[in-house]
């Protein structure tokens, strides 16, 4: 279950000008001083049945203008729905480690977890049809989410075979392409064809 939250740390005070010798160096830091503070809050979040990686972080817009905010948006992914509640309730309770800044987390959990339940029907047809293939928990997020939520019997990863998703160095086996299209269309036939409840 993949889900992305914007965290943002602003502070809350006014910037000195640039030429006073008063304003601390906190002033025009708060902003990403705060974001990598409580960037060790969000790791403490973490436990062995979920995933939280930062993607993206940002501060200010050029490089002598003080930081108004930084923000970091957070890909999060769970097994379980208690695990999924205790996620939203930490990211709800953040608050910021350093003076004079504020968090504010956008976005929410947006899909369910899918448990591996929900595929062993579908599996062992799979298995039937294509002897010695072997499931895998890959963590990632798709629309069989949404459709084991409802507990309609789902097999995800019926795809191409690769591997490097999302990346720069993404691929897929072409001579795998096939046996994949014919996983599939054996699955589809035996549904079709299996005894009605």
């Amino acid at each position: 279950m993949t889900s992305h939250a914007s965290v943002s740390a602003s502070p809350s005070v006014s910037a000195s000008p640039r030429n006073d010798a008063d304003a601390p160096a906190t002033a025009s830091a708060i902003s990403t001083d705060a974001m990598l503070e409580d960037l060790r809050t969000l790791v403490e979040i973490e436990s062995p049945s979920r995933d939280l990686d930062a993607l993206a972080a940002s501060a200010g817009t050029l490089e002598n203008v003080v930081p108004a905010e930084a923000t970091v948006v957070v890909d999060v992914r769970v097994e379980s729905a208690e695990e999924k509640e205790r996620v939203k309730a930490a990211f709800a309770a953040l608050t910021s480690h350093v003076e004079g800044a504020r968090i504010t987390v956008e976005g929410s959990i947006a899909r369910p977890p899918m448990p591996e339940s929900a595929a062993a029907e579908l599996f062992s047809l799979a298995q039937q049809l294509m002897p010695g293939i072997e499931a895998t928990a890959v963590g990632g997020g798709s629309d069989g989410n949404l459709t084991a939520a409802v507990g309609v019997p789902t097999l995800d990863g019926l795809g191409a075979v690769g591997g490097g998703a999302h990346a720069d160095h993404e691929y897929v086996v072409v001579d795998a392409m096939a046996e994949r299209a014919h996983l599939a269309a054996g699955l589809v036939k035996a549904i079709q064809h299996a005894p009605r409840a």
